[in-house]
């Protein structure tokens, strides 16, 4: 198993991208559902538009293109680099965290993706949504899920993350350090900065003019 990798200043990115495709997920799909994980799970409204289906241009859609194509991460924490032209089912992105003046590099691999309409709680609901899964090597071991939202009764759009996570199981002193550093208040920083610049740029984008 891939110990954790980590550098002081920056490193041959392109080698450890090309790298995931021989990587297999540190943990077993099976076992989301057990003991013993922290489970997250968060929801940020954004622009509303009228009842119906997602308007072209609106904040449905926006916030689509933002979510797959990783766009809401702030680069002080993390960067994610990954082969654009590739399709986002089954991709292979590189995680850069960004910590104490470290970068710890991650892996993951996309899946999930639908862009369909959903019953949830009686109502309908348009959801584009995608999530990643942890690969060897990663400091954590889970899945996050990334959904964008539109309540076609009443025109709400949200945002939601749901996350399934714990330090990899791996009997490592640099894990061990790594979670650490990166572990619970990270992740919470994440969740809620994600969020926050979700609802940010949708809300530019949709004021923007259009061209």
């Amino acid at each position: 198993m891939p110990l954790p990798d980590w550098s002081i200043g920056h490193a041959d990115v392109d080698r450890r991208l090309k790298a995931l495709r021989y990587r297999r997920l540190n943990f077993d799909p099976a076992d989301l559902g057990g003991a013993g994980w922290h489970r997250d799970d968060y929801r940020q409204l954004l622009p509303a538009e009228e009842p119906g289906q997602p308007v072209p241009g609106g904040a449905w859609e926006i916030a689509s293109q933002l979510s797959r194509s990783y766009a809401f991460a702030d680069p002080t924490l993390v960067e994610a680099r990954y082969d654009a032209g590739d399709p986002l089912d089954g991709l292979n992105m590189l995680l850069i965290l960004h910590a104490v003046g470290l970068r710890f590099y991650a892996g993951v691999r996309a899946g999930g993706v639908a862009d369909e309409e959903r019953q949830i709680d009686g109502r309908p609901v348009r959801v584009s949504a995608w999530d990643y899964r942890t690969l060897d090597g990663h400091v954590e071991a889970g899945q996050r899920s990334y959904e964008v939202r539109k309540w076609l009764d009443t025109g709400e759009v949200e945002f939601r993350i749901a996350a399934v996570s714990h330090r990899a199981r791996v009997a490592n002193p640099l894990v061990r350090v790594g979670f650490r550093l990166l572990g619970r208040r990270e992740q919470i920083k994440f969740y809620r900065h994600t969020c926050e610049v979700m609802a940010r740029r949708t809300a530019a984008a949709v004021a923007a003019p259009a061209g």
